[in-house]
């Protein structure tokens, strides 16, 4: 990111970011956390479509599947946004605590945890399995949104990058049992 790019975008002088953050760092962490507020507040609005009890197997996989596809979609309808999410490493530090947001629970990993340990309620998951399984999960569809965004994966069609999508979301549904 830019200071320059970014300051001419919302039509002021570069040192009019100054006076609101004092570098680019802590600007570049505000965008960070900017974003990825975007994408918390997208999940939730997927899974808050999912219809179903807490604790219903069947509801508790399509919520799992509406976080996947929340992430998939913003990467490909937001991809500066989303970059720009990952940019500093440290605000998605490895920890059994959610500490990447102000909201707890609302960030995408609180609320893929949240997910998953509505499977582990619904009896889907095992107890056993639960500890650090959003890691995998996280990196498969991760991986899949940046091999189609701005990977080798980037030109395949729409419907063929849908159907690469749902096969990563059945994949990880499937690996949970």
């Amino acid at each position: 990111m830019v200071l320059r790019e970014a300051t001419r975008i919302v039509g002021v002088v570069p040192n009019a970011a100054y006076r609101h953050f004092a570098d680019r760092d802590e600007l570049l962490a505000a965008v960070c956390a900017a974003a990825m507020g975007e994408l918390g507040d997208r999940m939730a609005a997927d899974v808050a479509r999912v219809p179903g009890e807490h604790g219903d197997p069947i509801a508790a996989r399509h919520r799992l599947g509406a976080i996947g596809a929340a992430y998939l979609h913003f990467a490909q309808d937001e991809p500066g946004l989303f970059a720009t999410a990952f940019a500093l490493p440290q605000q998605h530090a490895y920890s059994a605590n959610d500490t990447d947001t102000s909201e707890p629970g609302r960030s995408p990993l609180g609320q893929l945890r949240t997910a998953l340990d509505e499977l582990v309620d619904a009896g889907v998951l095992d107890p056993r399995r639960r500890d650090g399984i959003e890691y995998p999960i996280w990196s498969a569809v991760h991986g899949m949104a940046v091999l189609t965004g701005k990977g080798p994966l980037r030109d395949v069609p729409g419907s063929d990058r849908r159907r690469l999508e749902e096969l990563t979301i059945a994949f990880i549904s499937d690996c949970l049992t």
